[in-house]
């Protein structure tokens, strides 16, 4: 069971989420919490401020943040557990005061240091949230993420050593179970050999979730957020969304990867590798079903179960006469972006001309030297995709004439539909990609089906 920031951001979500671990008590639940919403953003302020020289900004936001824990487990501790959890966050913002200083004095932020300080934050939302399982009677046990999940240095974005991690879970993690014990483990955060805290990327605590669900063959992995379950769009473009009630894996990992803020991208894959469903659950309202995923196929009578979208898309457009009729052009192509760890999402060719997309362009000038050493290069900045998915996708026809005949008045600029048979995505300009999703939302949803689809 797996609780995301606004889950645990206060005394009464905490309350509410533990609630939901007492209804499935029976079922040897393993928690994986994040930091309280805001604090690890907070957290990485803290830094920002503190290696630009604004000492006091940073023991500012320090302050705010130490008051706030101190705050929520005052209501929801009492006596030793109380002032048990006030030592430990005293101990964290200790700490914390010593990095302000540190980064203050030497005047910059390495990706090590970053990872420290944004380790407290899981850190100190467990501890609180384990003592007060203790406080409501509940066997609630914490335990070190750092000591479980191994990582290499590669700090703010650690890869996960499976191999390495999977026993050390299954060693600690499984006699706790055995005694009745309810673990209470930090998401988002790991170590590498050596000891030295990492993180596993923002949204990391969803795959954290489904790594220690895989590594103990768990019968069920819950995702408890702030939002119904899947939706068939982002409720902040269109008004009336609907709440997916079942979607396979492969459809769920379409639509995160391509925008949507339900689930991290990765965190699917332990998953899948092990056939072990996900929840996807509203942690505000705890009585309510939410989306089920799983490997099987879900049929439906509406063609396109979601549409997800993601702007500051930068397109890359390489054209090259020399290379016509010649092999080893593609090859040469992402060379260029696997030299500079850069990840290449759409893409579309002809016989002289590539154009892909990419999120990250904090390597691109690298990236685009090293093109232009044999082809002509042109960037497009401030686009958007739009994924539109659904397992009939494959099987019903007409689906791309629906799709573009809705928004035939709207410049379209790449199209890929053969690389994946449950999708069709496209990109538009950043500034029209509210507008498209509204317009195939209409034309797909005005009347979904009610065995796979409910009101939100």
């Amino acid at each position: 069971m797996k609780y995301g920031g606004t889950s645990v951001q206060d005394d009464v979500a905490i309350l509410r989420s533990i609630e939901a671990i007492l209804r499935q008590k029976d079922r040897n639940p393993v928690v994986v919490l994040s930091a309280m919403a805001g604090a690890t953003n907070g957290l990485l302020k803290i830094a920002d401020l503190a290696h630009r020289g604004d000492i006091e900004g940073a023991k500012a936001i320090s302050a705010k943040l130490r008051e706030h824990h101190i705050a929520v487990a005052g209501k929801l501790l009492s006596g030793q557990r109380q002032a048990k959890a006030e030592e430990f966050i005293n101990e964290c913002f200790c700490q914390i005061s010593n990095i302000i200083q540190g980064l203050f004095l030497l005047g910059e932020c390495s990706a090590r240091t970053n990872d420290a300080i944004a380790s407290f934050g899981e850190r100190m939302s467990s501890f609180i949230f384990a003592e007060t399982l203790v406080e409501k009677g509940l066997p609630g046990v914490l335990v070190d993420s750092r000591e479980l999940v191994k990582t290499d240095s590669n700090f703010t974005q650690a890869v996960v050593n499976q191999d390495a991690s999977f026993p050390l879970i299954r060693d600690r993690i499984t006699p706790l179970l055995n005694e009745g014990k309810i673990p209470v483990l930090q998401g988002f955060i790991g170590s590498t050999a050596d000891g030295i805290s990492t993180t596993i990327g923002r949204g990391g605590s969803d795959f954290s979730a489904s790594l220690v669900g895989a590594a103990l063959d768990a019968e069920d992995i819950q995702i408890w957020t702030d939002v119904p379950g899947i939706l068939t769009a982002d409720p902040r473009i269109v008004d009336k969304v609907f709440k997916i009630k079942a979607i396979s894996f492969a459809e769920a990992s379409e639509l995160a990867y391509f925008g949507a803020k339900v689930l991290h991208p990765s965190t699917l894959l332990p998953a899948v590798e092990r056939n072990i469903p996900v929840h996807v659950c509203n942690s505000m309202k705890i009585d309510q079903a939410g989306t089920f995923i799983s490997a099987q196929s879900i049929p439906s009578r509406t063609a396109i179960k979601s549409i997800a979208c993601k702007k500051g898309i930068t397109i890359v457009n390489i054209h090259s006469t020399r290379m016509l009729l010649a092999h080893g052009f593609l090859r040469r192509i992402f060379e260029a972006f696997e030299k500079h760890e850069t990840v290449v999402d759409v893409v579309s060719t002809s016989e002289v001309n590539v154009s892909l997309t990419i999120d990250s362009t904090q390597k691109l000038d690298a990236i685009l030297a090293d093109l232009k050493i044999f082809a002509d290069v042109e960037i497009e900045t401030d686009s958007a995709v739009i994924c539109a998915v659904g397992d009939n996708v494959r099987s019903t026809p007409g689906i791309a004439g629906r799709i573009f005949g809705a928004i035939d008045n709207i410049n379209v600029r790449m199209i890929s539909q053969g690389a994946s048979r449950i999708n069709v995505t496209f990109l538009v300009r950043g500034a029209r990609m509210e507008e498209v999703v509204r317009r195939l939302h209409d034309e797909f949803f005005a009347s979904p089906d009610p065995e796979l689809f409910e009101p939100c």
